[in-house]
């Protein structure tokens, strides 16, 4: 079993508590690895180092840190397969959803890099005399990253190379079953010495106690932290104290609504990608269907061929597999329950609604469920499996009330070749994305964020990178010799 270490202040650390969490292979129950139960003492010491390097980080000309940032991408490439087989291997990713994320993710690097020479201030006009008005951005500082299971390795991405693109040091903590892929980059970090000591740290643990502490700790200036929602209210509760920025992209339960003027081939196709990519265990997952009552039975039949067409198998061993293990017996049990539930209330069972017969490992078979009504936990309640419910509308506005009528709001699409019906549905509905004809997956170039309690800030893009950013103006007088 590989044993990993924490990586603080340029040094590789084992933490001052004598436990280890172990990790498994979902598709096989197999334990892989191991890695520190840190504690609070372990944050404070990375917390400290992140603050000690970061004016010195800061000062760094933006052009030498977006080279830093590029040759990072550079390096992952290099070690593609290696992350690839990594990330299969804890998460449970299909082979073309793991490269995919390994893509994404030196090319999340390579595009961040490029707003080195891009972060920029503004000069104002003043109301005075002999006086201008400087806008300067600054990093905000000492970042708390907090990243999730369900794609380790692209949001590590997301936070580490915006935040030392803009000049600040990151205290990095991945989740506690996926933090392979993240050891793995941290090799990299320690392979380069054009990176100073205390710019970059990884500390592992579980999320209660290490974010927590992430969280409340006096030199934080921002926790970025992609979770539940449960999650990132502790998170907030915690930041709270110390009145610490968060940045927070939490659940989402997106509506699809197929109208009765839809393609049945687009809408179909994009369902099913944005339902069961990442063995359907991911917030922009379309959670659930609205369809037009006269579309209803041929788009319940499409998606029915489409879901039993699909291969399950662990991805490791089989690259025709499309649909792996969830990622722990818990998510497992969790799904079982909500698909044992929702037909307890009289839902059908069109296909799976079952465990998958493979020999080992956490599999649910792709499941849709129909004669579901809207009050059901399954169309309230973020699913995180393979699992659709579709249930029917009568007039437009009555599909875009129900998507609506939810906590959540992170993503969302709509099918129809009705440019009127697109756009009423993108006008009305309340979700930071909203997909038309198309499946629910966002570019480096956009931006990634979420309404009501889906989360605070975002990512990717102009407007994510400037969330690692603060505002300082400067009020200049000068003297005019010519008075």
């Amino acid at each position: 079993m590989i044993e990993h270490k924490m990586y603080i202040n340029g040094e590789y650390v084992t933490s001052n508590r004598n436990e280890w969490i172990e990790i498994e292979n979902p598709a096989t129950g197999e334990r892989i690895s191991k890695t520190p139960k840190g504690t609070e003492e372990d944050v404070n010491k990375a917390v400290e180092a992140a603050r000690k390097a970061q004016h010195s980080w800061e000062l760094t000309p933006n052009i030498e840190r977006g080279k830093i940032v590029r040759r990072l991408g550079d390096e992952i490439e290099a070690k593609r397969d290696t992350f690839i087989d990594l990330l299969q291997e804890e998460q449970g990713k299909d082979y073309e959803l793991a490269s995919g994320e390994i893509d994404l993710a030196i090319d999340y690097f390579r595009y961040m890099s490029e707003w080195a020479r891009r972060i920029e201030g503004e000069i104002v006009p003043s109301d005075r005399e002999n006086e201008n008005i400087f806008v300067y951005k600054k990093p905000i500082g000492v970042i708390g990253g907090i990243v999730p299971w369900n794609f380790p390795m692209f949001i590590l991405a997301r936070k580490v190379a915006t935040a030392l693109v803009t000049g600040c040091t990151i205290v990095l903590k991945p989740s506690q079953q996926t933090p392979n892929t993240a050891a793995e980059f941290t090799k990299i970090i320690d392979s380069m010495e054009d990176i100073p000591k205390g710019v970059y740290n990884f500390i592992t643990g579980t999320g209660s106690e290490l974010g927590n502490a992430i969280a409340s700790h006096t030199d934080v200036d921002m926790v970025t932290m992609t979770g539940s929602i449960p999650a990132g209210t502790k998170v907030m509760e915690a930041a709270a104290q110390n009145i610490t920025k968060v940045n927070l992209e939490l659940g989402g339960k997106a509506p699809a609504i197929v109208t009765e003027n839809a393609d049945l081939d687009i809408a179909t196709e994009s369902i099913v990608t944005s339902r069961l990519a990442n063995n359907g265990q991911a917030c922009t997952n379309a959670e659930r269907v609205y369809v037009h009552e006269s579309k209803k039975d041929e788009l319940v039949q499409r998606l029915k061929e489409a879901f039993e067409s699909k291969k399950i198998g662990d991805p490791r061993k089989d690259k025709e597999a499309d649909v792996g293990p969830l990622v722990s017996k818990d998510r497992l049990e969790e799904v079982e329950q909500m698909v044992s539930t929702a037909v307890g209330n009289g839902a059908t069972v069109v296909t799976g609604g079952e465990r998958a017969d493979v020999d080992s490992g956490y599999f649910y078979k792709p499941t849709i469920l129909t004669d579901v009504t809207h009050d059901m936990e399954i169309i309230s309640d973020e699913i995180f499996g393979p699992v659709i419910p579709i249930t029917t509308f009568q007039t437009l506005d009555e599909a875009i009330d129900k998507g609506n009528d939810t906590e959540y709001g992170l993503s969302s699409s709509v099918y129809t070749d009705d440019m009127n019906e697109a756009m009423r549905v993108v006008n009305e509905l309340r979700f930071g994305e909203t997909f038309v004809n198309r499946e629910n997956f966002e570019a480096v170039q956009g931006y990634h964020a979420g309404m009501r309690k889906s989360g605070l800030g975002g990512a990717d893009g102009k407007h994510g990178m400037e969330d690692f950013l603060v505002t300082q103006v400067v009020y200049m007088q000068y003297k005019n010799d010519k008075k």
